[in-house]
């Protein structure tokens, strides 16, 4: 949907960018112990069954239920099982062997007796107390079985599920190849921090919330630098990120309609296929999105929060998608109330930073800052969440439930 003649709506605008992203991503094998936060392209199956054998779940004493039943008895211990190396034998009528957590139970046994339920005495073993047959024994395959599949492809590897293709015996993995990511930061006015500022310039900072939502997000960040206001400078940047095999270029700045807005221009002549540009958001309206060749281009406006508005958006799925989640083009929004009234939107859709107040009988309490300039990054780095409003939302009284995207 189109708002008036130009402006795209974020829903499609964010639909279509995750549709410029091929099904088919570039994967590559790695080490299991370099895979955290990397993308599985293909199913990972069980190469063994976990437990590999009935295992006890307490310290204590292996035995057969049946013996108990003839009532109190004293059992005859023949050995002793350990994790790492089980008893060799099996269990008879009136035999026990003693156990530990995590060691094989022996054939013939059917249960274990805790320790605190027994006393022993003399090489006997006397049974304090009635137990039922399973009892705190974890059976084969209690986890998983060899050849069931456990972790998809499109599975992002946290801790869990490293620990789980660990115990699935497998040493490496195929995982989607991190996309690289270029970052071309533009504007005279810009400085990196540390360096000598000029009375008309300020400090570049959109380079490295950029960086850390693609980083966060599972991409490879590479930071082109400034570009100064030149076609020139712009054109060899562009040309830098295209021969470096870059999958996504992000342009910050320079997107708007002033006579130094030269990234657009300068992207044309690069041959960009240009897909949209201007979305009907608030901040974030003079973003655009196309492509030159398989590069994908998403150029963000310059001022801090919407750089990091339109990051989290749309620059987030995107990278995602990139690293081959399927669950990229996923809503993430989620259910508060509002801690203070809002007056009526306009036609773009808003999204306000806000502090947010966990409660233990509902929804959380989203406040938005009265100042809502997109030039301040400090209430950014106070915020927890943006308050999502539709275009032409009504106003809004505090207690009202609102959608919010957090950002912490």
């Amino acid at each position: 949907m189109t708002i008036g003649k130009t402006l795209l709506s974020v829903d499609e605008a964010r639909a279509r960018i995750l549709a410029a992203v091929g099904r088919e991503r570039p994967s590559e094998t790695i080490a299991l112990d370099e895979a955290a936060g990397r993308t599985l392209a293909r199913d990972l199956t069980a190469l063994r069954t976990q437990p590999p054998a009935d295992m006890s779940a307490m310290d204590g004493y292996a035995l057969r239920t049946q013996d108990l039943a003839r009532g109190l008895v004293k059992l005859r211990q023949i050995g002793t099982s350990t994790a790492g190396h089980g008893f060799a034998g099996s269990v008879g009528p009136g035999e026990t062997v003693r156990i530990f957590t995590g060691a094989p139970v022996p054939p013939g046994a059917d249960a274990v007796l805790v320790q605190e339920n027994a006393r022993v005495e003399n090489g006997l073993v006397e049974p304090l107390k009635e137990i039922d047959a399973d009892r705190y024994i974890r059976p084969k395959g209690l986890d998983f079985s060899e050849g069931e599949i456990l972790l998809p492809a499109g599975t992002r590897l946290n801790a869990a599920g490293l620990a789980l293709a660990a115990g699935m015996n497998h040493a490496r993995v195929v995982v989607t190849r991190r996309p690289r990511v270029a970052i071309l930061a533009t504007g005279d006015e810009l400085v990196r921090p540390g360096e000598l500022i000029g009375p008309s310039q300020i400090v570049a900072t959109n380079s490295y919330a950029v960086a850390a939502l693609v980083e966060t997000a599972g991409g490879e960040p590479r930071d082109l630098g400034i570009a100064r206001d030149e076609m020139g400078a712009l054109e060899q940047a562009i040309r830098r990120a295209r021969e470096d095999g870059t999958e996504l270029l992000v342009t910050l700045g320079g997107a708007s309609v002033g006579d130094l807005d030269l990234v657009k221009p300068a992207l044309a002549k690069q041959g960009i296929e240009l897909d949209f540009w201007k979305i009907a958001m608030r901040p974030g309206r003079p973003a655009f999105h196309g492509r030159i060749g398989p590069m994908i281009i998403l150029g963000l406006p310059g001022n801090p929060a919407a750089v990091l508005v339109a990051g989290h958006v749309f620059l987030v799925p995107l990278v995602r998608a990139l690293c081959g989640d399927p669950n990229a083009a996923r809503e993430t929004r989620e259910a508060a109330m509002l801690g203070c009234p809002l007056g009526p939107n306009d036609q773009r859709q808003d999204y306000l930073r806000a502090t947010l107040e966990p409660r233990t009988d509902g929804p959380p309490i989203a406040t938005p800052f009265e100042l809502q300039d997109s030039s301040l990054l400090r209430i950014f780095a106070q915020s927890q969440c943006l308050v999502i409003r539709p275009p032409q939302a009504p106003a809004a009284q505090a207690g009202d439930l609102c959608q919010i995207l957090r950002t912490d």
